[in-house]
């Protein structure tokens, strides 16, 4: 009796867990995950690294989920043949009569606890997530190899999708932010221009040699602050005299006005900045060496343009969302 009664609560708890689980494994906030992640949360690096491989953590909970039913059946019918005997009747009547509790007790409730605390519940139970999905990794391991197969036949983007649904997630928290009153519309606009616009090639947003107007090493300090009001530009390349396809650094305008004109005109380096770099990576570059001017490097050292800080931050707050 009492092996009867540990089937049927194993079988409804575990059918609870998996059930309850695969709801939160699509509601855990996965940018809340990834700070996590970055501190060293070794809880959140392993779900982290789920999030990167959903087929394997739903074959995982289904698998679960059908062994779990499958016990809880089991004892049920242990039970009824326990008290009534080898009836039929009963073992048809049975199921209907505990339908109603395994229903609330192992769909209903622990899907609506993981739905509003996903992050807690989830790290509480990712021991015993991981032991079970190593323990069915070759059945979930064959699943999530003809899942892949299937998507590819079918031509389906499963990376897109995901990208796409952690933009909308994303989204949606800036939108409650807002009206939490905890973002303000600029800050709302400027993440957003981040989340649209990071990805994007660099050389979208630079200027070409010739746009960017450039002068030769050696010109003299009022000939260098003519040209700068001429072109509208607060920094200006320096290429060397004899030789205008080598680049030594560039000038910032401003400091000529404030530097003594006994003292030598100071020339910053150049950042060099490689053409398939993206737009927030080059922004983070220029931060980081603290310079405002850089030079976008084709594949065989040539320079294809100029970005400066103004020139990737004035598309953030124009973007369209």
């Amino acid at each position: 009796m009492t092996g009867i009664i540990l089937l049927l609560i194993s079988g409804l708890a575990l059918s609870a867990l998996f059930s309850g689980s695969e709801i939160g494994f699509y509601r855990i906030p996965r940018v809340r995950l990834r700070l996590d992640a970055l501190g060293g949360d070794v809880v959140a690096r392993g779900l982290l690294w789920l999030t990167n491989y959903p087929t394997l953590f739903v074959a995982t909970t289904l698998i679960g989920n059908n062994i779990a039913n499958y016990c809880t059946a089991l004892g049920i019918v242990m039970l009824v043949e326990h008290w009534v005997g080898n009836s039929a009747a009963m073992q048809v009547v049975a199921p209907i009569v505990f339908a109603p509790i395994l229903f609330v007790y192992g769909e209903l409730l622990p899907k609506t606890l993981f739905f509003h605390m996903p992050f807690r519940l989830l790290r509480k139970w990712a021991p015993l997530l991981a032991f079970f999905a190593v323990l069915f990794a070759p059945i979930s391991g064959l699943l999530s190899v003809l899942a892949r197969m299937l998507q590819h036949w079918s031509g389906a983007l499963p990376q897109r999708l995901s990208w796409r649904l952690a933009r909308a997630e994303l989204t949606s928290m800036l939108d409650q932010g807002h009206q939490a009153g905890i973002l303000r519309p600029c800050q709302k606009q400027l993440a957003q221009g981040i989340f649209s616009l990071a990805s994007r090639p660099i050389t979208e947003f630079s200027l070409s040699p010739e746009v960017f107007h450039s002068i030769a090493e050696g010109t003299d300090r009022e000939k260098i602050i003519a040209q700068a009001r001429q072109f509208e530009q607060a920094v200006l390349p320096v290429h060397a005299a004899d030789d205008p396809s080598q680049w030594i650094g560039y000038l910032n305008v401003p400091e000529l006005y404030v530097e003594e004109t006994t003292q030598p005109i100071r020339i910053h380096p150049l950042v060099d900045i490689a053409h398939r770099a993206t737009h927030l990576s080059s922004l983070m570059k220029l931060q980081r060496a603290d310079e405002v001017l850089g030079r976008i490097v084709g594949q065989h050292d040539e320079t294809l343009g100029f970005i400066t800080p103004e020139l990737l931050c004035d598309p953030l707050f124009r973007v369209e969302t």
